[in-house]
């Protein structure tokens, strides 16, 4: 079965059993809390995938600036309007900012969202235009590090949830944690070098072998907890963000893209998406692009542009418009 049903037979779910409830823009939705996880391939026989949904075209301009975005520590959503990506653009107008308490802010200054969190945890936050270099914790280069040298890591951990700065944020982060597992697949060879108590091979002797027959290399996993998922527009945002993120340090630690497993909390349609999604909902999935990179292997996850993505073979069914809820 094509992996996009999962996401498909949710939306469905959802609408036919989900609980009608208020929220914070006013829109109202209906919601079912903690459904079971969708799960995608990042790889098809050795081939990058992208798990971008067909069903509706997926505005993947936007979806790479603002991972780009995030990974430069970049808080101001003017740089993203400048590029012609209008998603923050709600969140930091000065209607908005005002409303939530933040009358001092500039328009655009969204406060320390994502990408201060991932790059500067527990620094103490003045503005977006701030130098911010040397402080708070960088967690991305700490999870290319033990990706890197200590894949066995229980703790390879990206947290964009602080519970200081929330009120100092335009909006809390819905994709809040992600956890990196790297695997080294059983082999039809591990299995019958383990000994009589059960006890598994050595290491090295799983998994897919390296280049010449070296070392094996790992498969990169990402597991992915989000508290709040706008069906409609968000998640199949999301799966693709985090899908792209987990390839981008796949390809900076040397390791195989594997899967992104997608955890969600209160998973909600709005109410004026209803129509939409039921169009949506008549449409046959079709095959996910290929990715390729164009980087040499290795390098630092810091400086990469939109070009480095070449997404190939993406035949979406048409757009189908949404309303964002703000």
């Amino acid at each position: 079965m094509h992996q996009e049903h999962q996401y498909l037979d949710l939306v469905r779910e959802i609408l036919e059993l989900g609980e009608h409830r208020p929220d914070r823009t006013g829109t109202g939705t209906y919601s079912l809390f903690a459904p079971r996880p969708l799960k995608f391939s990042l790889n098809q026989d050795g081939t990058p995938i992208l798990p971008l949904l067909t069903t509706k075209r997926v505005f993947l301009k936007a979806v790479v600036a603002e991972l780009l975005w995030f990974i430069e520590a970049n808080t101001s959503s003017l740089a993203l309007s400048a590029a012609g990506v209008k998603i923050w653009d709600g969140n930091g107008s000065r209607e908005f900012l005002d409303s939530v308490g933040l009358t001092h802010r500039e328009v655009g200054d969204l406060g320390p969202v994502y990408g201060f969190q991932w790059r500067h945890f527990g620094a103490e936050y003045v503005d977006a235009e701030a130098d911010y270099t040397g402080q708070g914790v960088d967690q991305l280069a700490d999870v290319v590090h033990k990706l890197r040298t200590k894949p066995y890591d229980r703790r390879i951990i990206l947290s964009a949830w602080n519970p200081k700065d929330l009120k100092s944020m335009a909006l809390p982060p819905c994709h809040m944690f992600a956890q990196f597992y790297v695997s080294y697949p059983r082999t039809k060879r591990s299995v019958a070098t383990m000994n009589s108590s059960g006890a598994a091979a050595e290491d090295g002797e799983n998994g897919e072998s390296g280049e010449n027959g070296g070392k094996p290399r790992g498969h990169l996993h990402c597991q992915l907890y989000q508290r709040s998922c706008d069906m409609g527009l968000g998640v199949p945002f999301n799966i693709a963000s985090y899908a792209l993120l987990t390839h981008m340090l796949a390809h900076v630690c040397e390791l195989v893209p594997g899967s992104l497993t997608h955890v969600m909390g209160d998973a909600h349609v709005y109410l004026d998406h209803v129509d939409a999604l039921k169009e949506q909902l008549d449409r046959e999935p079709r095959d996910f692009p290929e990715l390729e990179i164009a980087r040499e292997k290795g390098g630092i996850v810091d400086g990469w542009k939109a070009e480095d993505f070449v997404v190939k073979g993406y035949n979406p069914h048409k757009s189908i418009p949404m309303k964002m809820s703000v």
